[in-house]
């Protein structure tokens, strides 16, 4: 009875901050949000046995992609009313795109049955003298671990990517060119003086060459 009480609870909350994620004018507030809704996700795991998600979901995304995410909207200097202005030519577009989205996701519902032993599976998902985590990672780097690798891969290109395509050389800095130093004689850069005593060093006049 308590274990119903705190699932439709923690689902509320959770679908109350995924509604206010997209919908918030705010990205902080979006931010703020979209982490909790990962706590609420999270203990929705933990309800369900699966604690190796639970951590995964707290640690990956609460501690590095939201809070990072969180980081660079609040330090960049984004003009969100100018971003918004376009906002309604695009409004039929994803109009469209989202009624193509909910038809495939009713095909989908309507079509979609109850395998014969999930029932069973779904009681004991896992055996009882093994852990989630061992489980989980038995699975996954055994019969997926092709899938594994690949999505791996295909994370891997696309975070190149994206940073071969914000780099930019602007040159604003003074460089050295180190071979050139390497290079460099000591009668290049430093002269011998004989200082008389009682008098200063005096430079001789250098010429332009040397200069």
């Amino acid at each position: 009875m308590i274990e119903n009480i705190v699932f439709y609870i923690v689902s509320a909350i959770l679908l109350a901050s995924a509604v206010m994620v997209v919908s918030s004018r705010n990205p902080v507030h979006s931010v703020l949000f979209l982490i909790l809704a990962f706590f609420n996700a999270a203990v929705l795991f933990l309800m369900a046995g699966a604690e190796f998600l639970a951590m995964v979901l707290v640690i990956v995304y609460v501690g590095a992609v939201a809070v990072l995410f969180m980081f660079v909207v609040m330090m960049l200097d984004v003009d969100f009313v100018a971003l918004r202005e376009g906002v309604q030519r695009y409004a039929p577009v994803g109009f469209a795109v989202g009624i193509i989205l909910f038809v495939e996701i009713a095909f989908v519902a309507i079509s979609w049955t109850v395998a014969p032993g999930a029932t069973a599976a779904r009681l004991s998902p896992v055996p009882g003298d093994v852990s989630n985590t061992v489980a989980l990672g038995s699975l996954l780097y055994t019969k997926y671990i092709f899938l594994f690798q690949m999505a791996g891969a295909i994370l891997l290109v696309s975070m190149i990517g994206a940073i071969v395509l914000t780099l930019r050389d602007r040159n604003r800095g003074k460089r050295q060119n180190v071979t050139m130093q390497h290079e460099r004689m000591p009668a290049d850069t430093m002269r011998m003086v004989n200082a008389k005593l009682g008098e200063g060093a005096v430079m001789p006049p250098q010429t332009e060459e040397a200069l």
